[in-house]
């Protein structure tokens, strides 16, 4: 059905400027089939290319994809202009990193268990400054 459907549309603008028996004369109906023809041929080469594009990027590997396995970013707190701390997971193990012009550095390996647990002991002091100056005295 589909491939009888391309053929017409493929075979539509010869037969559109056949029925055309002056060859000098402007048809308006015949140049919008011609038109409407180009247009639908196209849109098809569009969608076919799409389609197979799709196809073949989804058997590769393509950006997070690759790093979602191993590597996930847990949350990023922005301290000012170019500079964060980032909170990473790589392979079970916790990294707090920090971000700056300078680079990238690390700051802690974090027991997110031992850090859940102190952080339900003091309710109070449950904030992420708080959370950050126990860190630096731990270490």
């Amino acid at each position: 059905m589909k491939s009888a459907a391309s053929a017409l549309l493929l075979f539509l603008p010869t037969l559109a400027s056949a029925a055309d028996n002056s060859g000098q004369e402007f048809s308006f109906l015949a140049s919008f089939l011609q038109m409407i023809a180009a247009l639908a041929l196209v849109v098809g080469l569009i969608l076919i290319t799409w389609h197979f594009s799709s196809k073949l990027m989804n058997g590769l590997p393509v950006g997070r994809q690759l790093l979602s396995k191993h590597i996930r970013l847990i949350e990023t707190r922005y301290l000012g202009p170019k500079k964060s701390l980032i909170l990473i997971e790589v392979g079970g193990e916790y990294l707090l990193l920090s971000n700056s012009e300078t680079g990238l550095t690390l700051i802690k390996q974090i027991n997110m268990l031992e850090e859940i647990e102190v952080m339900e002991e003091k309710r109070e002091q449950s904030s992420f400054a708080t959370l950050l100056a126990r860190l630096r005295h731990t270490s």
